[in-house]
């Protein structure tokens, strides 16, 4: 490999890098959903891609959770689990309702589609 080569290889390591460190500490944040940074609000410090990256990864390990809630006796857990991602697309719906750029109001509204197909696939469990 020459100089330029190298130079692009390294380049394309610290990009994977940085956005590995990013996602890792947008996943640890989501913690503070509940707690002082609403998700409807966490969305403004991540990229689109990063956002729905975490988003993503915390819905599959919420549903492993309430399907170990299900087996350990919890008869309401799905149904609880439902009404959380129904009250998560209300506030976000509220948040593209107001005041935001295109960039941020893109980036919701993707949020809301997948999410819907969220509560899609928790309702059929449910039912």
């Amino acid at each position: 490999m020459n100089a330029v080569e190298n130079y692009l290889c390294d380049l394309e390591k610290k990009m994977q890098d940085t956005l590995k460190a990013i996602i890792l500490t947008a996943k640890d944040t989501t913690d503070d959903w509940n707690v002082d940074n609403p998700r409807e609000l966490w969305l403004d410090g991540y990229c689109a891609q990063l956002a729905l990256l975490a988003t993503q990864i915390v819905w599959t390990e919420e549903t492993i959770r309430t399907f170990d809630d299900l087996e350990s006796g919890s008869e309401s857990a799905m149904k609880e689990f439902l009404q959380l991602i129904k009250n998560r697309i209300s506030k976000l719906i509220s948040r593209v309702r107001g005041q935001l750029n295109m960039e941020a109001r893109v980036k919701v509204i993707t949020i809301i589609t997948i999410d819907v197909h969220s509560r899609d696939v928790i309702k059929k469990f449910v039912d």
